[in-house]
């Protein structure tokens, strides 16, 4: 059977590829096709512990089997409710979008959070940034953790997040989350920024004075 393999940020980088397809036999697990991709490409080796893996958008185990057709998505680790707003977009954001999202009748305290690209990283000068993302299942993750901290904190939350190239200064991302009262609007701006730097599949590349490197990765 044929299974489509989907490669991003380091690994695609690395690899000089973004997608393939690999015939792998009947009842094959996710361990098997990633040892059948680490014999086709050697390079896959040394990051192979840094790797997880996503069947048709979910994050599965080296024991999840795969079926014909399914698309395998190899994430490598990610830069440090279900019907609001939630994009991914290679556009300027705006932070006016995400309160006026969140805002309403009865939703006294909105706390924003807005992540800018800064100068400097870990002691060195960084000149910009340029973000990348498996942007269908990033979408999908971070609706589903914005439903998760809604559930957990009675607020409303929205989230745009930036891909491609940004100077200093520019927007990476902006929240907002409203609630009755301001502690758990606090509480919930803070998890959906906690949670989505952990989990969505969006990754950072700095570059400055010594190069570039993917953040997370190492050169």
């Amino acid at each position: 059977m044929q299974i489509a393999v989907r490669y991003f940020a380091v690994a695609r980088e690395r690899l000089k590829l973004e997608g393939e397809s690999l015939e792998v036999a009947a009842g094959a697990t996710v361990g098997a096709v990633m040892d059948a991709l680490v014999a086709r490409h050697a390079g896959l080796g040394p990051m192979r512990a840094h790797l997880r893996v996503a069947v048709n958008q979910d994050f599965v185990g080296d024991d999840h089997v795969v079926a014909d057709g399914d698309e395998v998505a190899l994430i490598p680790p990610v830069a440090g409710g279900a019907g609001g707003l939630v994009r991914v977009q290679d556009a300027a954001l705006s932070l006016d979008e995400v309160v006026r999202a969140v805002s309403g009748p009865g939703l006294g305290g909105i706390v924003t959070f807005t992540g800018v690209v800064r100068d400097s990283s870990q002691g060195k000068r960084v000149e910009r940034l340029e973000y990348e993302a498996y942007v269908e299942m990033a979408e999908k993750v971070i609706r589903a953790l914005v439903t998760e901290v809604e559930a957990e904190t009675g607020a409303r939350i929205a989230v745009l997040h930036r891909i491609g190239k940004l100077a200093i200064g520019d927007l990476a991302v902006v929240i907002a989350a409203a609630a009755a009262h301001r502690a758990e609007a606090f509480t919930a701006c803070r998890a959906v920024i906690d949670r989505l730097k952990e989990h969505a599949p969006i990754w950072k590349k700095e570059f400055g004075d010594d190069g570039a490197v993917w953040v997370g990765m190492g050169p």
